[in-house]
């Protein structure tokens, strides 16, 4: 008598998980989206905030004491990454990611709802401050708890492509900041954008509230505290202290060029290049339009490769080598076309190299630390060279003279990642 064999039934469906690799992406992206939109559409209307909340008399001093004031959002952020990052490793991915939205809402409101300079006087511009300082401490915790959740939540191999999201939708923030400001610049007059036009893109951002609070309730946990104590913050700094370091200068070069080239362009164009603000805006949309569009491809790149110092290398080398060639053609030609030129080759870079920086960093520390260094890492470095590289950028150009100015900050801080990279040492961990 013969039995008959059947093959056993799969343990596991392929396409369930499928799908909820899917949804998780799209559910933490696009929560992601709304709280970096609400962070970075200040550095867009820089120049008309600080001429309604800093008065000044000098050419440069109100984009100044704006661009300062989007700086001090960054000064909040490594205090931010702390305790959001400390609640996501004890508590888990989801408590910091609901409380990053609450804090981002109320600082959103207090600059969207501010009455200006010419209304209350000094209290105005306190205003704007203490909700940057709201938006900055929400921004520092986002980062290190969705792309911890982002990594962690599905198969290892594609851990890159779903890691890719982080820097998606960061071009997604700077294309909806720089579009809302080309359109609202293009249908509304002067007196109008001045009056009342400028706040609505802060208006708008206030749906991360009750969107991303809808999309995160339905999130699965990923990370489940161990019931074995934490280190202290002290033990866990002076531990890694290191590799904290290293990955602060790692990212130096990928920060100067998102902050310079995606956020300070369309400012550099028009008060530097005398270029029309409607397509100064919409080389900011070139720019976050290719971050969100290349960052994915590039995820799954990295998630091919063996080693991704090497692409790392090739990255940071380019973009010190091309940075310079990019702004002097840009100055020769003070056109969109020459501006698009620009876009595609550094922002194309920052989109090949940011997933597998990304990954670099995270699988060096372990997964219940993993939350809160990456959040240090990213919070520290990107307040030091990017948050207030735009002020910087222009202060020099005040005092220099020179266009250029903004190529050698890059290339500075390219040069910077490039030693550092040669120095981090590269691991591949398995949770």
């Amino acid at each position: 008598m013969h039995k008959t064999l059947t093959a056993p039934p799969p343990s596991v469906p392929a396409e369930p998980a499928a799908k909820s690799s899917r949804r998780t992406i799209v559910a933490v992206s696009l929560g992601n989206w709304l709280e970096l939109y609400d962070f970075t559409v200040f550095s867009f209307f820089a120049l008309l905030i600080g001429k309604l909340y800093f008065p000044s008399h000098s050419e440069y001093g109100s984009l100044l004491m704006a661009l300062a004031t989007f700086g001090i959002g960054f000064v909040m952020r490594p205090l931010g990454s702390v305790v959001i990052g400390r609640i996501a490793d004890r508590s888990g991915r989801k408590p910091a990611l609901t409380l990053t939205i609450w804090l981002m809402v109320a600082g959103t409101a207090l600059i969207g709802l501010a009455p200006t300079y010419a209304s209350i006087g000094v209290l105005a511009p306190l205003l704007i401050v203490a909700g940057r300082l709201l938006q900055g401490f929400a921004a520092g915790g986002e980062v290190g708890a969705a792309t911890s959740y982002l990594m962690e939540s599905g198969a290892r191999h594609r851990r890159g492509f779903r890691v890719s999201w982080q820097m998606a939708t960061q071009g997604g923030a700077v294309l909806a900041g720089a579009l809302s400001g080309a359109l609202l610049s293009h249908f509304l007059s002067v007196e109008a954008l001045e009056s009342w036009g400028w706040r609505l893109p802060f208006l708008l951002g206030l749906l991360v509230g009750p969107v991303g609070l809808y999309i995160r309730r339905h999130l699965d946990e990923t990370h489940h505290a161990e019931p074995s104590p934490q280190p202290r913050l002290g033990e866990l700094v002076y531990r890694h202290r290191s590799k904290l370091l290293l990955g602060m200068m790692l990212i130096m070069g990928g920060t100067a060029n998102m902050y310079v080239v995606g956020h300070y362009l369309p400012s550099y164009l028009i008060k530097v290049l005398r270029q029309p603000p409607a397509s100064a805006l919409l080389a900011g949309c070139a720019a976050g339009l290719l971050l969100l569009l290349a960052s994915p491809p590039a995820g799954m790149l990295a998630d091919r490769l063996s080693r991704r110092k090497p692409l790392l290398l090739a990255v940071n080398f380019l973009l010190v080598l091309l940075a310079l060639p990019c702004f002097m053609l840009l100055h020769a030609y003070p056109a969109l076309p020459a501006a698009l030129v620009l876009v595609l080759v550094l922002a194309g870079l920052l989109a090949l190299g940011s997933p597998a920086g990304f990954l670099l960093i995270m699988e060096a520390f372990p997964r219940n630390e993993r939350a809160t260094c990456l959040a240090i890492v990213y919070a520290c470095g990107v307040t030091l060279f990017g948050g207030f590289a735009q002020f910087i950028v222009t202060w020099l150009i005040s005092v220099s003279g020179s266009p250029l100015v903004p190529a050698w900050y890059i290339m500075a801080c390219g040069a910077a990642s490039l030693l550092a990279l040669l120095i981090f040492r590269e691991e591949r961990v398995k949770d």
